[in-house]
């Protein structure tokens, strides 16, 4: 949040300018309260109507689009095959979530983001977005394969981590921004941004969702990073944190709360995968290069895919791409990487842009979100990363995750509202 300055003119007694000469006593008194009280007023908010960046809003609006058509093709024979024999289930949803989500967007960005740094507003959040992720514990939250990821009531299902995503970036901004004269102060400075991460980190771990994890930690650090704190402390950060990784982990494993033995089943699976030895853990991957592997340069054609046909399991969700490569061909997955390329680049220039260091911290935080989930999705259908269950943004069904990138979207439109582009 920008500083107000109060500038106080100093003059002799009679009113006339001092001229250098000593100040009366009166003219070296603090500020008044009242100026005290403005000065660490919190933001409210405010409606900001400057210029978007039109060129990052036309690169999301083609991603979502391109998405969309992806999405309905990888999900067509799913939809028919499931209960409900309805080969249109899943785009309908999807285009649901994208017309609200690109209102919610617009609507977000007249918004001075400002409003983020409001500490009544940033706490609430994150609480909030602790309790959901504590609540797929309780009865409405869901599980599949021992993964408690999901809160389920009626036919609406969501993954309290992709709210979290987005709470967590803000939350360790407005502590960033806040801390930023104490960052040689490890426990003042760095000590409330690790325990936040920290609790944040282990509650992926007790939801069996490692995936999230790594997503998490990585952020977390690139904020840490990018907010300007001593590599010495960032070292001592990640050593704390790694620490008491190991020691929660193995307490929990030696009471039986969770198992981890199926993260070295994943890397196990990568290299069957590659041998040509198709088991069950290496089953989705190894249909995944056989996907790709299909396309050749230019695809099967649209809607052509075999693959899709009850081979490759989730190819609507976390194997969208391998059904885009094999369809399209090199090239379409080709337009796809450059498309994340162009957001990551634009994303980081808002970000440089940005008026003030909160702005910056939450732009590069979206961005590379954004960036590293793509990065991530697509190393796995390729077996260069195990098989770690994250969607590609803006293809992989779910209307609610569309919704929360969306609504990220608003955000950095909304910073840009503000910048000198």
């Amino acid at each position: 949040m920008a500083q107000k300055r109060y500038n106080y003119i100093v003059g002799r007694g009679d009113g006339a300018s001092s001229g250098g000469t000593t100040p009366p006593p009166q003219a070296l008194k603090a500020p008044p309260e009242s100026a005290k009280k403005e000065k660490h007023k919190e933001p409210g908010l405010r409606i900001y109507d400057g210029s978007l960046d039109m060129l990052f809003f036309v690169i999301v609006i083609v991603l979502l689009v391109y998405g969309i058509i992806m999405m309905f093709s990888a999900s067509y024979m799913a939809g028919l095959t499931s209960k409900a024999h309805d080969g249109y289930m899943y785009v309908r949803t999807q285009g649901i979530a994208a017309v609200a989500g690109v209102i919610l967007m617009v609507f977000i960005s007249f918004f001075d983001y400002h409003i983020l740094m409001n500490t009544k507003i940033v706490f609430i959040g994150f609480i909030t977005a602790l309790v959901m992720m504590l609540l797929v514990f309780s009865p409405i939250g869901h599980a599949e394969a021992n993964a408690y990821r999901w809160i389920e009531i009626g036919s609406w299902s969501f993954q309290p981590s992709e709210l979290m995503k987005a709470v967590l970036i803000v939350f360790l901004s407005y502590l960033a921004v806040r801390h930023q004269n104490n960052f040689g102060n490890f426990r003042k400075g760095v000590l409330p941004m690790v325990v936040v991460l920290g609790l944040v980190c282990g509650l992926m771990v007790l939801q069996r969702h490692i995936s999230g994890l790594m997503l998490m930690v990585t952020i977390g650090f690139c904020i840490l990073f990018v907010s300007g704190i001593p590599i010495k402390q960032l070292v001592r950060a990640g050593v704390l944190l790694i620490v008491a990784a190991v020691l929660a982990a193995s307490i929990a494993s030696l009471l039986g709360f969770i198992d981890l033995s199926y993260v070295l089943d994943r890397f196990t699976s990568m290299s069957e995968a590659d041998s040509g030895e198709i088991t069950n853990e290496s089953w989705q991957t190894a249909q995944s290069l056989i996907a790709i592997g299909s396309g050749g340069w230019f695809g099967l054609g649209f809607g052509e895919s075999r693959q899709k046909y009850s081979w490759l399991p989730e190819p609507y969700n976390d194997f969208v791409f391998p059904i885009i490569v094999e369809e399209l061909g090199f090239l379409g997955g080709i337009v796809v990487i450059i498309l994340f390329g162009l957001f990551v680049y634009r994303g980081f220039y808002i970000a440089k842009k940005a008026p003030d260091k909160f702005g910056m911290l939450v732009a590069t935080g979206i961005t590379f979100q954004i960036g590293l989930q793509a990065f991530l999705n697509i190393g796995v259908a390729c077996n260069a990363f195990p098989n770690t269950g994250i969607s590609l943004p803006f293809f992989s069904s779910g209307g609610t995750a569309l919704l929360m990138q969306l609504a990220e979207m608003g955000v950095l439109l909304g910073i840009s509202r503000q910048c000198e582009i």
